[in-house]
């Protein structure tokens, strides 16, 4: 899985699916337009920007390009990895995942398809607000080293405000989707898990949509008159319905089981990430798990161990109901947002794209003194990692010093040049990876910068984390740039706001005061202590640009692109088999129903199948799990693994039971429903789907099981 770097963090189930979320907005049909995408990732990739252009072309000639398309992750930490083309960011993943490099590319290029198709006349409408308990700053003492003087400009140590746009189709006045930006990490879910999940940000689209279709639905959703009489006549019913063991399906049959389907979805709501770099979701704050205490200010670490120190959700200890509590609080906050939003968005649309080289960027300071970034470079605080997620043991966030050992790790893999150890100081270099080439490069060098304009909105996308200081300047800066630049057409009341982790991925840029302490988040600022000016510099010049209606004479060099050099470790299933005399899709363990003889609102109803490796296929747009309701004769879908109170989970094990996952285990699926409180009283049952193949080159063969029936009172 992709952000935690721990090897141990395998992909075991899905929480509730991933999903790319896109809006287009257009001048008219043949005018100027631009595209957002929001991802369910860790964070954008410049090889899935590069793949994404590519077919966007192929589809569309030069509508689409570079210049007017956005990426944007969402920071989730529970998604999968191996699609990014630098190797240090491929290191815990066994190197690139084409399975999942290819399901985010056709995800990304499919919802932009949509949204191409969805052009229609309409409006877009404007709001902010504050939502003051979605995050904490998880280095604070870093903030700190900020001067005195910025730091009271403002009320906190993060940035509270929601910015939220709301769309409404022109010919209906239906409304048909929102985007907000808002900054915290998505870090809820915590380094141990193993289900796939959008983590908070995830969640809050899924309960917004929810909510939407809920709100504007005129369908009934009482339930059918089979069901009436007596819990006993509902106990006789349920008692006769068995399960159906394994059954042959096609591989399209779990697409007729989603509960929500693609194509009849009126709504879209995306919570999208911001300067997110210092902001955690665990706001309960960070605490030693072994006294209980607060952690060390300065390092965030207990007696000098930085894996003792961890942050707590508001779920504590419970990460699944930390994840829902932020995912709602960010969710009813849009909520007030969308319904109270009056504010219409007019004027041009523009765009600003250009790629700069940061490992030698020239940076003229305010004092005139030039200066230049470095190679990209990790210190040893990068290796202690944060309270959200605690490294290597042997490491403290604030760390300018690499014991002898590390120290000749370091120098086995690279050890940095004088050049590399002046420019970064004082961050001490721990991994010199903007040096380091073999077997192709562990860093980026060239990334893209690019603004986007709507009427007074201007979206700054960024390729990397920024913290909340280090984002208030960047702001800052293109604003007074705009209104500086703009003959009159901007003011203090243009928005700007900042899309992070956008079209390309390069970690962490800090202020450079808070770099001089070197927490994580400096020790993962790449390119050394003028990483922030270099980035102040260069959105200057394209804020100027826009402003002055000129074009970007020089679009700086391409990126490269190294799909054809990655290096895969991660083995693809070479075939499975179910136990002698089972099939796929048999129940191993059916539902152990309560004593009362019914579950009620809150109990978790589990059963287990016997299920084929998972990677087979992804199932995408279909489903793994499915929660049936018994409806006049008929079974119907109510729940998917989309939804936040089912659970897929699978692993292997052989016969002597002991956990396994090689090829010659047998695998197995738990499904868990949690009985969610606005579920209907009726007969209910699980359902599996799957996949398999007897050997690596064979066909895929597609299953279905059912469990045997229960009733919900």
């Amino acid at each position: 899985m992709m952000g935690y770097g721990n090897f141990d963090q395998v992909t075991g189930g899905i929480h509730f699916r991933l999903r790319a979320r896109t809006f287009i907005v257009a001048e008219s049909f043949n005018g100027l337009r631009l595209v957002f995408v929001n991802l369910d990732a860790g964070m954008a990739s410049q090889l899935v920007t590069i793949k994404v252009l590519e077919r966007l072309k192929s589809r569309y000639g030069n509508i689409y390009s570079e210049e007017n398309v956005a990426i944007s992750g969402t920071h989730t930490h529970a998604g999968p990895g191996g699609y990014l083309q630098y190797v240090t960011y491929s290191v815990t993943s066994l190197g690139f995942v084409p399975q999942s490099f290819e399901a985010i590319v056709t995800a990304i290029e499919l919802s932009i398809v949509q949204a191409h198709d969805n052009l229609k006349p309409g409006s877009i409408f404007i709001n902010k607000g504050d939502l003051e308990n979605a995050g904490i700053n998880r280095s604070p003492s870093a903030y700190l080293f900020n001067p005195q003087e910025e730091r009271s400009k403002y009320n906190t140590n993060i940035d509270t405000l929601m910015t939220l746009l709301k769309f409404v189709d022109g010919d209906t006045g239906k409304n048909i989707g929102a985007f907000s930006w808002f900054a915290t990490h998505g870090t809820s879910m915590s380094r141990n898990n193993k289900l796939i999940s959008g983590d908070n940000k995830g969640a809050a689209a899924r309960f917004f949509e929810d909510w939407f279709t809920k709100n504007s639905s005129t369908k009934s959703t009482k339930v059918l008159g089979n069901l009436s009489g007596s819990n006993q006549d509902l106990l006789n019913k349920t008692s006769k319905i068995k399960p159906t063991g394994g059954q042959p399906c096609t591989n399209t049959t779990s697409q007729g089981f989603k509960v929500r389907k693609n194509k009849e979805m009126k709504f879209v709501g995306a919570f999208c990430q911001s300067n997110v770099g210092d902001v955690s979701p665990n706001v309960v704050g960070a605490f030693c798990i072994d006294s209980g205490l607060p952690c060390d200010f300065n390092h965030s670490s207990c007696h000098g161990n930085d894996q003792l120190c961890v942050g707590r959700g508001p779920g504590y200890p419970d990460e699944i109901l930390s994840t829902k509590i932020i995912g709602e609080r960010q969710f009813q906050k849009a909520v007030d947002l969308f319904t109270s939003a009056k504010q219409e968005l007019t004027g041009k649309i523009d765009y600003r794209h250009v790629y700069i080289n940061f490992t030698n960027t020239k940076v003229q300071l305010e004092d005139n003194k030039v200066v230049q970034t470095c190679p990209a470079a990790l210190g040893p605080g990068f290796a202690a990692g944060t309270t959200d997620g605690p490294g290597v043991f042997g490491f403290q966030q604030g760390d300018t010093e690499i014991n002898p050992l590390w120290k000749k790790l370091r120098d086995v893999l690279r050890e940095p040049s004088p050049y590399q150890v002046d420019c970064q100081k004082p961050k001490t270099v721990l991994l010199d990876s903007g040096e380091m080439f073999w077997p192709y490069p562990w860093a980026p060098a060239i990334l893209p910068i690019q603004i986007f304009r709507l009427g007074s909105l201007i979206i700054l996308s960024v390729p990397g984390e920024f913290t909340t200081m280090a984002g208030r300047r960047l702001r800052e800066a293109v604003q007074q740039t705009l209104i500086r630049s703009g003959n009159g057409e901007f003011d203090d009341q243009t928005h700007v706001v900042i899309a992070g982790l956008t079209n390309a991925y390069s970690q962490y840029i800090t202020t450079f005061e808070e770099y001089e302490q070197q927490r994580y988040e400096a020790a993962s600022t790449l390119y050394g202590p003028h990483t922030l000016s270099a980035y102040i510099q260069e959105f200057k010049k394209l804020a100027e640009s826009m402003a002055k209606g000129e074009n970007i004479t020089t679009k700086g060099p391409s990126p490269p692109d190294l799909l054809s050099i990655q290096l895969s470790l991660l083995p693809d299933p070479t075939g499975d088999s179910p136990p002698p005399g089972i099939n796929f899709g048999d129940i191993k363990q059916d539902i152990t129903v309560p004593k009362s003889g019914t579950f009620t609102k809150g109990d978790r109803v589990i059963a287990i199948f016997w299920s084929a490796n998972p990677r087979y296929d992804l199932l995408t747009e279909g489903t793994f799990a499915v929660v049936e309701m018994l409806q006049r004769q008929s079974w119907l879908p109510k729940y998917d693994d989309d939804d936040f109170c089912l659970f897929f989970k699978w692993q292997a094990e052989n016969v002597t039971g002991i956990a396994r996952d090689d090829v010659n285990s047998y695998g197995y699926a738990t499904l868990e429903w949690e009985v969610p409180e606005e579920a209907s009283p009726g007969v209910y049952r699980l359902r599996h789907f799957g996949s398999t193949k007897k050997t690596k080159e064979s066909s895929n063969l597609y299953y279905t099981g059912a469990s045997s029936a229960f009733t919900v009172s």
